[in-house]
């Protein structure tokens, strides 16, 4: 049996769900060991049932196991319903921030008895915190081919050359040099623009002398990275050089503290700490970081309100930061591993 969906099996028997529909495509993903595309999951003890239309069935024969191949024949919602009536469900489970209002309905339309839709919340997302051996290995190739790809923009950020130009380039790299795509809309901000946490690339062009600060990662099946390195074209002025000390040294305090059993809170107060000592608490304006895996941000959430407690496994980000409205932003984003003993910083090989 699937380790993963057997895991989903005992938390049904607590919510005293007789089975659960699965709309979100990383959580099928990862309960199928495939790369989901336009299909639902049906999870349930008698029957796990995988529902696609003809798009996909031959992709769907190929790489499922353990599941049912059911092929879409006319509506899906119906299609949902159909399988639940032909199992005796009575209470089914469903993801409450993937389904929409409206499909919600169009499934309880397809029911003529009294059967019953409960919201579930993180049932799945608990289970994608622990990375397996095979996930890590993934998500250090993803940061591998991000790292070649910050290494190779460098010869690229030159006075005069657009913030659009920079992302096309890394964009290129990243696809010829083994990813599927970049994981999220590359974020390149020059001059005054980086003091914008997530600046739509433009077309303003990159000036001597002022930091460039870009944002990318890479989807390596299906595993993502996230990297923030600044950049500077020519000689960094003395106040740059100074906030850029504060954000590294920020960074420093909070990877020192990651390890298992320690509040994740305390990560977050460890860096944010320092930088309001510092006298720029009140421009650090976001969550240190965030879980990196089948999503660009997903559990565990790395903020100060977060108590929950940190486990061997998890991957997540650290990324302090530092924005002076007008006039530029300093943000150092690195991929930390919690080890049994500590933390592993998996892009360290990446220059700051």
């Amino acid at each position: 049996m699937n380790p993963r969906i057997k895991q989903v099996y005992k938390e049904l028997n607590k919510l005293k769900l007789d089975g659960l529909i699965l709309s979100h495509e990383p959580n099928i993903s990862y309960l199928t060991n495939t790369r989901s595309r336009d299909a639902y999951l049906l999870v349930s003890k008698q029957k796990n049932i995988y529902i696609t239309d003809s798009r996909y069935t031959t992709e769907a024969k190929k790489n499922l196991k353990g599941c049912t191949l059911l092929e879409i024949k006319g509506s899906v919602f119906k299609t949902i319903a159909d399988a639940c009536k032909k199992l005796h469900f009575n209470r089914v489970g469903f993801e409450e921030r993937y389904l929409p209002f409206a499909e919600y309905n169009k499934i309880r339309e397809g029911w003529d008895y009294g059967i019953e839709l409960i919201p579930t919340h993180g049932i799945v997302e608990e289970l994608r915190q622990i990375k397996t051996a095979e996930e890590i290995a993934k998500i250090r190739k993803a940061i591998e081919i991000a790292i070649a790809a910050f290494r190779f923009i460098q010869g690229y950020i030159t006075p005069g050359r657009k913030e659009i130009e920079v992302a096309a380039e890394l964009e290129h790299f990243i696809r010829y040099n083994g990813a599927y795509a970049s994981s999220f809309d590359i974020i390149v901000a020059s001059g005054p623009n980086s003091s914008y946490p997530h600046h739509l690339t433009s077309e303003r062009k990159i000036k001597a002398g002022e930091p460039v600060l870009i944002d990318a990662g890479v989807d390596y099946l299906g595993f993502k990275s996230d990297l923030t390195r600044v950049f500077f074209s020519g000689k960094i002025n003395s106040s740059a050089r100074r906030i850029y000390d504060i954000v590294l040294a920020a960074q420093k305090r909070a990877i020192s503290r990651i390890k298992p059993g320690v509040e994740i809170s305390e990560v977050d107060a460890a860096s944010r700490q320092y930088i309001a000592k510092k006298g720029f608490g009140r421009y650090f304006s976001h969550s240190l970081g965030h879980g990196i895996g089948l999503e660009v941000h997903e559990a565990p959430h790395i903020s100060g309100k977060e108590k929950s407690l940190l486990k061997a496994g998890m991957v997540f980000t650290v990324e302090p930061a530092i924005y002076l409205p007008g006039r530029f932003g300093i943000r150092l984003e690195d991929i930390c591993l919690v080890t049994r003993k500590g933390a592993e910083v998996i892009s360290v090989t990446l220059d700051k």
